[in-house]
């Protein structure tokens, strides 16, 4: 990929990461918990990959994006170590509120994770833009 489309793709990204945690609040309203996880989840992610892109790191899968977050940009200081716990836990909530069943978060557990979120995401976009 080119470098100009590398940069492209990379705020797209960091663009859409926005968006999806702007969703967040409408699905509070409706007391819609795990999907707000999954929106809060989605809105990180997209900010890793951003970065990712713009590193020229290839991933495959959100296990693999997971994993060399923390390889090149928590483990060498780039993005503190309390993010990358973070980006962990909350990848682990998700795939416990899209597969696992009885499992229902509650309005706290949103509300404890939008500040981490928003922090992430603003480290990233300082990265990427």
């Amino acid at each position: 990929m080119k470098e100009l489309d590398r940069i492209e793709l990379s705020r797209y990204r960091i663009r859409r990461a926005r968006e999806t945690f702007d969703e967040v609040p409408i699905l509070i309203e409706n007391g819609l918990w795990n999907t707000a996880i999954n929106r809060l989840y989605y809105a990180c992610y997209y900010a890793v990959i951003a970065l990712l892109i713009k590193h020229e790191i290839s991933v495959n899968t959100h296990a693999g994006v997971r994993q060399m977050f923390g390889l090149h940009f928590v483990k060498t200081g780039i993005v503190a170590t309390e993010m990358g716990r973070f980006y962990s836990s909350i990848f682990t909530m998700r795939q416990s509120a899209d597969y696992e069943d009885y499992l229902d978060y509650s309005k706290e557990d949103v509300l404890d994770l939008l500040e981490p979120a928003n922090e992430l995401i603003r480290r990233i976009e300082e990265l990427v833009i």
